[in-house]
């Protein structure tokens, strides 16, 4: 509430937002937008570290810090699975995905898919994002901020989210991405060190004053169970639900605040086992990482292919650490009895009671930037795919380049307007960022199918492009009808089995056999891998610890994988006209992405060895 925050905490919040405020303009007037490519792309010369900076200040929102210190509250540190296999994600993306994506010289990943299949999934696709980032990215995390804003303040829960509107448009708006990645730049250390302060503070009193280590040591000591990275079936957690009447109306409570019950819930259902290693998780975190325009728009504004697979390194080690940022608050906050309305109020509660005058000003102000950054980027990314991908391609084709920059700025206010009417309404859930998976889990599989079919294997058609896009929501909606009971990250294992198979399917009968002499089509290991990685592993978990009917399908996935695997590697035929041409020189990396992807990913071998 208000009076939580001191004078000088306030005059520190106050400093911050108005400094902000006043360098985004500056970059706005400073930096001259004239054409699209300055508008969109920063005029494709930023430099590794804005390109990391970035990455992980468009990333980290109220999403991150409050629904998963909210999450490790309720579950534990095994919600950092979404974090740390991001980072071996990113490293990934970096080596395979991003030079593709650099050679084709594009602005948007709808653009993209025009020129590896056709423009009908390139605007199905279009539309697709820009309501994905509008209906429930931004309008995700207006709420979140402005749950913290109220929380803090004490204020009507419209008024925090309309100030966060005006706040990022500051910047987003008329400045583009250059004013966007600046200002990232600078927020992004903001919330870096105002997060690990909040964590120092709370972990020393969690040890009596004893300093951070010995408060991490208690909480191991303590909450063993908050510990566990890798859950089984008979693994729970207490959870909170809204209150309805018989009529689906919230019950309000005497505090005017809708009541809500505690419930069990299991903690496999969410984070299925081993599904979090090997499985649909790969799934999650590389459509995010790899299609995601708001994250992949900053890796094609880099100068070059090396300061971009450099910045994305950057990124994946600062994301091996952010688990201390983004879970361990919430779990100090279950070990000292916090008693909360709702999981996601962990770590303002942290925030409120446990970090001194004058340093609580700057972990709010850096949650604050976290906010600004994420809004700032799903705003602008929406505005470039509605510009370049509709405004551009389907209503003015010989469009000036002022016009676009025009029009973008039009469609940033507007998103930014419906995102601001939607996101009250996501007051009655509870975890949100359970939500956001879940619902992109509908989606991605069969999105991330085109994208790396596309890449990797020239046979894939226009047809089995759009058909799979068209039916990647019904098909995980089926399982989901039919299994209501599977995990959704084993459901998206089984929904890339199937968008893989259609792919293939449809894609063999448009193009002929090549004759036997013909060569195996180059990097079709990668498929391989990824359908081994995902869907074997799925199918074969499935089949060893599920029961009943869910055994049987397990045994169908596995085989039906392995079957497509062979077709894989086997097959020879005609390549799509609109193949695109790979050469392994295409994805050598410099020495110091090398050594970097090696830390990282020894680093993630040995924490998972130490927290099974």
């Amino acid at each position: 509430m208000f009076e939580n925050l001191s004078t000088v905490d306030l005059t520190i919040f106050a400093v911050y937002i108005v400094g902000m405020i006043a360098f985004g303009i500056y970059i706005t007037l400073r930096e001259k937008t004239e054409n699209a490519q300055d508008y969109f792309l920063a005029s494709r010369a930023l430099p590794w570290w804005a390109v990391g900076g970035s990455l992980i200040a468009s990333n980290i929102s109220t999403e991150q810090i409050l629904a998963m210190n909210g999450s490790g509250f309720e579950l534990g540190l095994a919600i950092a699975a979404y974090e740390l296999m991001a980072a071996l994600t990113l490293i990934l993306v970096a080596k395979f995905l991003l030079p593709v994506f650099l050679k084709e010289g594009i602005y948007t990943m709808p653009q993209f898919l025009e020129r590896r299949y056709d423009q009908r999934s390139r605007s199905l696709m279009s539309v697709f994002w820009i309501a994905l980032f509008v209906f429930v990215n931004i309008a995700t995390v207006l709420y979140l901020g402005g749950l913290a804003i109220q929380s803090f303040f004490n204020v009507n829960l419209y008024i925090g989210i309309v100030a966060l509107a005006l706040y990022s448009a500051t910047f987003s708006v008329f400045g583009g991405l250059k004013a966007v990645v600046w200002t990232d730049v600078v927020q992004v250390v903001v919330l870096v060190v105002g997060g690990f302060l909040a964590s120092y503070f709370v972990l020393d009193v969690v040890s009596g004053g004893e300093g951070m280590l010995a408060g991490l040591s208690l909480l191991l000591e303590q909450a063993p169970e908050r510990f566990e990275m890798i859950f089984e079936r008979g693994d729970f957690f207490t959870t909170t639900e809204a209150v309805v009447d018989s009529s689906g109306d919230p019950v309000i409570g005497p505090d005017g605040r809708q009541l809500r019950n505690d419930v069990e819930a299991s903690g496999y259902a969410l984070l299925p086992g081993i599904g979090v290693l090997l499985g649909g998780m790969w799934i999650t975190n590389l459509y995010y990482w790899g299609t995601n325009q708001y994250i992949i728009q900053r890796a094609l504004a880099a100068k070059s292919l090396g300061e971009a697979q450099k910045g994305v390194a950057l990124a994946a080690v600062v994301k091996v650490l952010l688990p201390f940022i983004v879970v361990i608050p919430g779990i100090a906050a279950y070990t000292l009895g916090a008693d909360l309305y709702k999981a996601d109020e962990a770590f303002p509660w942290v925030l409120t009671n446990h970090v001194p005058v004058g340093i609580k000003g700057l972990v709010f102000a850096g949650l604050v930037a976290a906010v600004g950054s994420s809004i700032s980027s799903m705003v602008n990314s929406a505005s470039t795919i509605f510009t370049i991908d509709i405004y551009k391609d389907l209503i003015n084709k010989t469009a000036s380049e002022l016009t676009l920059v025009r029009v973008g700025r039009i469609s940033a206010v507007v998103s930014l307007i419906i995102g601001v009417l939607i996101a009250p309404q996501l007051d009655s859930l509870g975890q949100v960022f359970q939500f956001i998976q879940e619902y992109t889990g509908f989606v991605s599989p069969g999105v991330f199918a085109v994208f790396i079919f596309g890449m990797f294997w020239k046979r894939t058609t226009g047809n089995a492009a759009f058909y799979t896009i068209l039916l990647s929501i019904p098909l995980s909606l089926a399982i989901r009808f039919f299994m209501p009971d599977l995990p959704f990250l084993d459901r998206m294992g089984v929904a890339y089995l199937l968008c893989s198979t259609l792919l293939v399917l449809i894609s063999g009968l448009e193009t002929s056999n090549a004759s036997t002499g013909t060569k195996r089509p180059a990097f079709r290991f990668i498929l391989i891998a990824l359908l081994a990685m995902v869907s074997v592993a799925t199918g074969l978990k499935m089949a060893l610890t599920g029961t009943g009917a869910e055994q049987g399908v397990g045994i169908a996935v596995t085989l039906a994988t392995l079957v497509l695997i062979y077709i894989i590697y086997t097959e020879r035929g005609e390549a799509s006209k609109r193949a695109i041409d790979v050469s392994p020189e295409l994805f050598r990396t410099q020495s110091v992405f090398n050594i970097v992807a090696f830390a990282v990913t020894l680093f993630l071998a040995a924490f998972y060895a130490l927290f099974q």
